[in-house]
């Protein structure tokens, strides 16, 4: 049987969707025919999420058995979103967050992608979670994974020497922690 990896792209435009198609492309390289890489384009809606959780939701009815949830960047941080605030009615096998940045800010269109004060709480018990983060990320500060690391103590955390923001296009190292699972 087949093992279904959900990738939730960085940002919501063609270009970025494009330029994550080569991550997902080493992802499944790496990953084998044992596993179908679910790679779906969302565009920003005008929602205050760009209508990320509608989205996810949506790609994550689609699909049977336990799932394993791996985000970039924006889709990264909206997994986590989704993940601690809708009502989960499929089991997750994974999660595994790449360069994901930390909402912060009283700018008005940060307000639909903050986390809540206490997303940890509310994840799924027994949830394994990586964080992956590269310290020359040209795009999401390495110092955001400090958050991220005190808010989920319970994660594996791999700090990246170099990989930019993009790893490299490598996700080897990705795919390695899921085939460990």
């Amino acid at each position: 049987m087949k093992k279904h990896v959900l990738f939730i792209q960085g940002g919501g435009g063609e270009e970025d969707y494009t330029a994550d198609a080569k991550l997902v492309t080493s992802l499944r390289e790496v990953l084998g025919e044992t596993y179908v890489v679910h790679y779906p384009f969302l565009p920003e809606e005008p929602e205050p999420d760009f209508g990320r959780k509608k989205q996810i939701d949506k790609e994550l009815s689609l699909l049977n058995g336990s799932i394993i949830l791996v985000g970039h960047s924006l889709g990264a941080s909206m997994l986590l979103k989704y993940l601690s605030e809708s009502q989960l009615h499929k089991k997750m096998a994974g999660l595994f967050l790449i360069s994901t940045p930390f909402w912060s800010g009283d700018e008005e269109w940060k307000q639909g992608l903050k986390l809540n004060q206490n997303f940890a709480d509310k994840l799924p018990e027994n949830l394994p979670v990586f964080l992956y983060h590269s310290q020359d990320d040209e795009v999401v500060p390495f110092t955001n994974l400090e958050f991220y690391t005190q808010n989920l103590p319970q994660a594996i955390v791999r700090k990246l020497p170099k990989g930019g923001h993009q790893l490299n296009n490598d996700l080897s190292i990705v795919a390695k922690d899921i085939l460990s699972l």
